[in-house]
């Protein structure tokens, strides 16, 4: 099998783990890395073994599919560019920053038959896979996201750097709409908010209580689910799990058993199998754009309280 042409867009962080993967992929070959500071690019593709670039116009007619991550306000233009020249992209969330946005990049993927695909990453975690047999009727989710902040995500609010992780998943495991969002957040450090708390109500009146902070020493990446006999709890990062039922008038512990994987790298597997087989991702342009559609109502929502 001919290998899949790819590139990386952005070299920061999340560009550089792609890249790394990339690198690894069988029947993917990674043709380039693309940064405006040439200097990093030039650093990751001699460690990758690839070619470095500063304009990513110059990967048009080179790639297949391509990997952006570069911060959100580029999103748009960039994915748009690759859109146009039939090129398969994988956009690091949030899709983009305006819904019109991603509604466009919708648009112009459906009219060339194109992969869009969200990386939404915890979609790929191995205990949020491993926990779905053991869901039936959840009542009342709750989710944790802390951790210390990062001045490389100083351009948007709490919401859409951390929160809107747990609201895809929330939104994935729930298949119904959101009928009520209630807010609170408040602004310490940036310009925007950095510690938020959301009460959302489904259709079948479930609630989700997702709480995201980015002024916490310690991180946490937890997630309890709560049915009528039983509760779910998911750490994402170890990514462990357990079931809680009760029995009688004890509640027992079960350990699920998970073979734990690198999520990016089953992010990345699925995006080249979307590609070559025409599939749809598990995170496309639409689920992705449902996320960032929640994420700014409940971003609208908290400016009130900010503002007190």
């Amino acid at each position: 099998m001919e290998k899949l042409k790819v590139a990386v867009v952005g070299t920061g962080r999340l560009g550089t783990f792609h890249s790394k993967v990339y690198s690894r992929l069988k029947n993917v070959k990674l043709v380039g890395v693309c940064d405006c500071n040439l200097e990093r690019a030039i650093e990751i593709g001699k460690k990758y073994h690839t070619a470095s670039l500063s304009d990513y116009e110059d990967l048009f007619d080179k790639v297949e599919a391509v990997s952006i991550a570069v911060p959100t306000s580029l999103h748009y233009n960039i994915a748009k560019d690759f859109l146009k020249h039939g090129i398969h992209v994988l956009i690091e969330k949030p899709i983009t920053k305006t819904l019109s946005e991603a509604d466009e990049l919708i648009e112009i993927a459906k009219e060339n038959s194109l992969i869009i695909q969200v990386g939404h990453i915890e979609r790929f975690n191995s205990a949020v896979l491993a926990i779905e047999p053991y869901l039936q009727k959840p009542k009342f989710i709750e989710c944790q996201r802390l951790g210390p902040f990062h001045k490389r995500v100083e351009d948007v609010g709490v919401v859409v750097d951390l929160m809107i992780h747990d609201i895809d998943i929330v939104l994935g495991l729930m298949k119904q709409d959101v009928v009520n969002i209630e807010a609170v957040g408040l602004s310490t450090i940036s310009d925007y908010e950095d510690v938020a708390n959301v009460r959302l109500t489904f259709e079948d009146g479930t609630i989700a209580d997702i709480t995201a902070s980015r002024v916490t020493k310690d991180v946490v990446r937890k997630m309890r689910i709560f049915q009528e006999d039983s509760y779910v709890s998911l750490d994402y990062l170890n990514q462990d799990a357990a079931i809680f039922r009760k029995t009688d008038d004890k509640i027992l512990k079960e350990k699920i058993k998970i073979k734990k994987k690198d999520p990016l790298k089953k992010e990345l597997k699925s995006f080249i199998e979307c590609v070559r087989a025409g599939g749809r991702p598990i995170v496309s342009g639409a689920e992705g754009r449902r996320a960032l559609q929640v994420a700014l109502e409940i971003v609208e929502k908290i400016k009130p309280s900010r503002q007190k």
